[in-house]
């Protein structure tokens, strides 16, 4: 089978790997859909593994099953999720799925023709697609659940002011829910196209970020921002989250600036403030079954976000064109190219 071996953002090559078989609790799905994430082109955060092979937001077609397994069948769509936490440990019964110690398998990358499911993934971590969902949609389903659990943690209420700082497709995916949940949404963004998608999402104003986006955000909507959610990882992006909290308001860090990056924190002007700094990873088995949810009922619509299609010979133009992050908003990669997965 074909597989996308990835070196760092400009070195990933097609190569050749056995096509696997499952034992006796694993599955093998074909894999249709696989969105390339954000956290995909981070180098700092994925080099320490490389050589792989990424890939983690997968819809599929179970083609073959081990023995022991009951619950799926050839020709089942499915998502995979790319781990799952034990559900037993401390973390886990206190709503930490995140950081479950116990986490003991990964998803081989989704970046393939096929995937070898292992058993505990199997189990826990694969669900049957409602119908009305296609599998270039399933691919939202992991990054709509890490949204919905940063904006859980953050106790988003409705008719709050929710800041969005980057307008990438997390951001936009926190636009989306905002206004699902009748907050009034501001984003912003360096480049102006994103700030298009924004409104087309539904936010409410939109700011450029080379402005003074904390007077902005003052002057149009007469007070700072409940939340904020910083999407994007530059300095200059942290610094305009610091200056655009209201008193009692929460900062999200749903992306964070590398390791090498020093970030100071007004932490006398936040203490007389009242102000909460969260940071949010990942996402639990809760998060993902309400983000299949809100993509069952249309109460959250992605379609509109998809930009770019590719097969698996062209990633590295797909890897290009999130890095870049001006022509696209959700790249999908194609492994099976004579899939009948609709948009």
């Amino acid at each position: 089978m074909k597989v996308a071996k990835w070196y760092n953002n400009t070195d990933i090559r097609i190569e050749d790997m056995p096509k696997p078989a499952p034992g006796r609790n694993e599955i093998l799905v074909k894999v249709i859909s696989c969105g390339i994430c954000g956290s995909d082109i981070v180098e700092w955060y994925r080099l320490p593994r490389a050589p792989l092979i990424p890939g983690h937001e997968i819809g599929g077609q179970v083609v073959e099953t081990g023995e022991s397994v009951s619950g799926f069948k050839p020709g089942d769509r499915v998502f995979v999720a790319p781990k799952v936490p034990c559900m037993i440990c401390y973390y886990c019964k206190n709503g930490f799925h995140p950081v479950c110690s116990n986490v003991k398998d990964r998803l081989p990358g989704g970046f393939a023709e096929y995937v070898l499911v292992p058993a505990s993934i199997v189990a826990a971590g694969t669900y049957i697609l409602p119908e009305s969902i296609s599998y270039d949609q399933s691919t939202f389903m992991e990054p709509l659940a890490c949204v919905v659990r940063a904006q859980k943690l953050a106790a988003i209420q409705q008719g709050q002011t929710v800041l969005v700082i980057g307008c990438g497709m997390s951001g936009l995916l926190h636009v989306k829910l905002g206004k699902a949940k009748s907050c009034k949404v501001v984003a912003t963004d360096i480049q102006p196209q994103k700030l298009v998608y924004a409104e087309r999402a539904g936010a409410d104003i939109t700011i450029e970020a080379d402005e003074n986006v904390p007077e902005v955000l003052l002057a149009r909507n007469g007070r700072k921002a409940d939340v904020v959610i910083l999407c994007a990882s530059a300095l200059s992006a942290v610094e305009q989250a610091w200056n655009s909290v209201e008193k009692g308001g929460t900062i999200v860090f749903f992306t964070v600036p590398g390791p090498d990056k020093k970030v100071e924190i007004p932490l006398n002007y936040f203490w007389t403030r009242e102000i909460k700094i969260l940071t949010s990873y990942y996402c639990g088995p809760p998060d993902i079954l309400k983000a299949i949810d809100l993509l069952e009922t249309g109460t959250i619509e992605v379609d509109d976000l998809i930009t770019h299609k590719l097969p698996l010979e062209e990633i590295v133009k797909g890897y290009r064109l999130v890095v870049e992050g001006r022509d696209s908003v959700k790249v999908i990669i194609t492994p099976d190219d004579d899939s009948n997965g609709k948009i």
